[in-house]
């Protein structure tokens, strides 16, 4: 990352995306609208991470952001989300099925688990996946990119056999590396890269946060905030009772595990600077969420239905106006609210 003098008085800021599989088209919908602000320079972009689903929306947004702009970042996530969304009869008719088997295993109903390497068409999934990622992402140029930019691209996986939680960044960055982040176990078999499996980055940082403060030495090219899209909700209303909704609050709450760990690192070493505890490398940093509203099922993570992704997208976008409204007016949410 390097200090961009473009944009002094800007704030700089790194979005950092959680993983939930189809809900994170709201994501993009969040996204697509920051990108349009940012054409205005009211902020300064230095970073995007992301996991899983996280993981394709920051990586469309980061290709596209410095292939061409904004233009071509919010053209780019909304043609990987039009590819992934199950468009032809026969993709509608798998959906339905896939949605309705998931739902009726969270309600307990009894169902044959197989694993991905016993499966015939996991590799049609996997093909299918990377080919969608191709036709938007050009990953030969990804290092030429990366050179000497001003915007950070981080993607979490984790490291199989090793228990390692890993992030790719930049240049590292491959459409392998997008699919070992969002290759679900049960789903995907793991993917091989540089000689270690990898497993959904849920299972590690979702999303990696702390990267964008330890990796820049000069205290200038840190970000001043960071914007958390939040998939998976912080507090329920009710005690879960049924199955169902018992499976899906451990479902959103593994889910966010991991990212109130990061948060938690951040407030810490804001909390030391206020004490005088760190060097002058560091600085404090003002964390910001976006969080999808609603009560969606876990089962629904895996609905590919066109009108249910574009509905998420428009309520993205609908969720990052109001935020930017907030914000100009200094009000926005801090890492404490939900």
């Amino acid at each position: 990352m390097s200090t961009s003098t473009d944009t002094d008085d800007s704030i700089r800021v790194a979005i950092a995306c959680q993983g939930g599989g189809s809900h994170t088209a709201y994501t993009a919908g969040v996204l697509k609208r920051l990108l349009d602000e940012h054409d205005d320079r009211s902020y300064e972009l230095v970073g995007l991470s992301g996991t899983s689903g996280g993981a394709i929306c920051a990586t469309a947004a980061w290709y596209g952001f410095l292939a061409g702009g904004a233009d071509r970042a919010i053209e780019t996530l909304e043609g990987i989300w039009r590819d992934f969304s199950a468009q032809s009869p026969f993709d509608r008719i798998a959906n339905e099925w896939t949605v309705k088997l998931a739902q009726f295993a969270a309600r307990g109903g009894p169902l044959m688990v197989l694993s991905p390497y016993e499966l015939p068409f996991t590799s049609v999934g996997r093909d299918r996946f990377l080919s969608t990622l191709e036709s938007h992402v050009e990953f030969d140029r990804v290092p030429e990119l990366a050179d000497g930019a001003d915007v950070d691209l981080i993607v979490g996986a984790a490291d199989v056999t090793e228990g390692e939680f890993d992030t790719f960044r930049n240049e590292e960055v491959t459409a392998e590396a997008v699919l070992a982040s969002a290759a679900i176990p049960t789903l995907f078999e793991a993917v091989e890269i540089g000689g270690h499996w990898y497993w959904d980055g849920l299972f590690s940082q979702n999303p990696p946060i702390r990267d964008f403060l330890t990796i820049p030495d000069d205290p200038r090219e840190k970000p001043d905030e960071i914007w958390i899209i939040q998939i998976n909700p912080k507090r329920r209303e009710k005690v879960p009772k049924s199955v169902e909704e018992i499976g899906d609050r451990r479902n959103e709450l593994a889910g966010n595990l991991s990212l109130y760990q990061e948060i938690y690192f951040i407030e810490r070493i804001n909390t030391l600077i206020e004490r005088g505890s760190l060097p002058a490398q560091y600085k404090q940093v003002e964390v910001r969420k976006l969080s999808l509203d609603g009560d969606l099922s876990a089962p629904s993570k895996l609905d590919r239905n066109p009108e249910f992704i574009d509905g998420l997208i428009r309520r993205g976008e609908g969720r990052a106006e109001r935020f930017l409204e907030e914000w100009s007016r200094g009000t926005s949410s801090n890492a404490r609210q939900s």
